[in-house]
């Protein structure tokens, strides 16, 4: 692409994420509603501040990995999609965030868990299964088309999925027991939606026939679910709080 080009298709996307960022930057009413969305019924002061920052953390990067990563993308040789690069830009949020969540906030209340924390106690099994059958199907369809570039970076989608969910295991405790373990299956589970979502759109980068529509429609549908609450869900989480 030429570097005319490359500069715009940046600068069009660092414009689209700015606009993001100002529209969704997150202020008390959206830290409450994150924190009762992923089965915290009534939030405290507290808990509302750390859903807050936890929003900001993600946001803040929006703007400027949606001006950063096609370029990086494009240096590389490797072309995407504005869906691509949306999807990498949240899921590449998400890793900064859970990195710089590693060290708690001076001041912060701590509180030990009960029970030694690990990936099944933030993505139930369904989640679980879903994920790996259609990343699988999703890799064996670029290796069918001989894709070997994408495949790399398939790869390299899964490893940074994985890492914002390992990270969201060993994040330290802050604030309230139920908040706390709102926000990192909220972590947990929106990052593993997107990596599904991810590696099917490398999969398919256009789609042409049958098999392509299952991987898309898979790929989002998994998204979708792994990142929203059902109500089944919100029913055992409310039963288990009485």
């Amino acid at each position: 692409m030429p570097f005319d080009n490359i500069v715009g298709v940046a600068l069009f996307m660092g414009l689209f994420g700015l606009l993001i960022l100002i529209a969704l930057w997150p202020g008390e009413k959206q830290g409450k509603k994150v924190l009762r969305r992923w089965g915290v019924g009534d939030p405290s002061p507290s808990d509302t501040a750390e859903a807050v920052l936890y929003l900001r953390r993600r946001r803040f990067w929006y703007p400027w990995l949606y001006l950063g990563l096609p370029l990086l993308a494009d240096s590389a040789g490797v072309g995407g999609d504005d869906m691509s690069s949306i999807l990498a830009t949240l899921l590449v949020g998400a890793l900064i965030a859970e990195v710089l969540a590693q060290r708690p906030r001076k001041g912060a209340r701590r509180e030990a868990a009960l029970r030694r924390r690990d990936v099944r106690g933030l993505i139930p099994v369904w989640g679980l299964v879903t994920y790996a059958v259609i990343a699988t199907a999703s890799a064996a369809w670029i290796v069918v088309n001989h894709r070997w570039a994408l495949l790399g970076i398939a790869a390299g989608v899964s490893a940074v999925t994985w890492l914002v969910i390992l990270l969201a295991v060993r994040r330290p405790s802050t604030g309230d027991s139920a908040a706390d373990t709102a926000l990192r299956v909220r972590s947990a589970r929106v990052a593993a939606g997107l990596g599904l979502a991810a590696t099917a759109t490398l999969a398919v980068p256009k789609v042409t026939g049958p098999v392509s529509w299952i991987l898309v429609i898979a790929g989002f549908a998994g998204w979708y679910h792994l990142a929203h609450r059902s109500r089944a869900e919100a029913g055992r989480s409310r039963a288990e709080a009485v």
